[in-house]
């Protein structure tokens, strides 16, 4: 009995600035809701048994078309958030990335290392994996959040990988079993 998690990094977003909004409510852009839309034929297809999202204004604008159309609340969890990076705002955050892209075990101060956030997305992820045995499970999420969780199932991600990642993007995990490390393949985005 295999279980498959539907892994899908939000669409396009308001950018963030100085001035905000802030990480919980960025809200996505016109074209990122009309991505949303899009998606919907695609992700219902293999009819997913619950919709789950970061608990991210953004993430959740990502699924909730796809949750409407299958007449399925979107619910979030915390532990599917972004990466808690620690940065206050920089315009230069792309150099901050790629350090600890580079060094993933560092943490800047009130943030998580990249090693950290790989071992909470992969148990995020294998937990909705163990709840849902047997089902289809939607679950929308973030570029970095992803890309870790991809890495700690043994795919190999890099700052490079990360760097070409669109939004949105698609990804299949297919678990045998929530402990063993899943099968994964993409879809392409527009």
């Amino acid at each position: 009995m295999h279980t498959e998690v539907i892994l899908v990094r939000h669409a396009a977003s308001v950018p963030p600035t100085a001035d905000g909004p802030g990480q919980l409510t960025r809200p996505l852009t016109r074209d990122g809701l009309r991505q949303a839309r899009a998606w919907v034929d695609t992700l219902i297809a293999p009819r997913p048994a619950a919709v789950w999202s970061s608990p991210y204004r953004r993430a959740i604008q990502t699924v909730r078309p796809v949750a409407n159309a299958l007449g399925l609340p979107v619910r979030t969890r915390w532990d599917l958030r972004e990466w808690d990076d620690g940065l206050p705002y920089t315009d230069d955050w792309i150099s901050h990335y790629a350090e600890s892209w580079a060094d993933p075990a560092r943490a800047r101060p009130d943030g998580e290392s990249l090693d950290k956030l790989t071992a909470r997305a992969s148990a995020a992820l294998r937990e909705l994996a163990g709840a849902h045995r047997g089902q289809v499970v939607l679950v929308a999420g973030h570029g970095t959040f992803i890309a870790r969780a991809l890495s700690g199932f043994g795919a190999p991600v890099d700052w490079a990988f990360w760097q070409r990642m669109s939004m949105p993007a698609v990804y299949r995990l297919r678990f045998a079993e929530p402990a063993a490390d899943p099968a994964v393949t993409g879809l392409e985005t527009e």
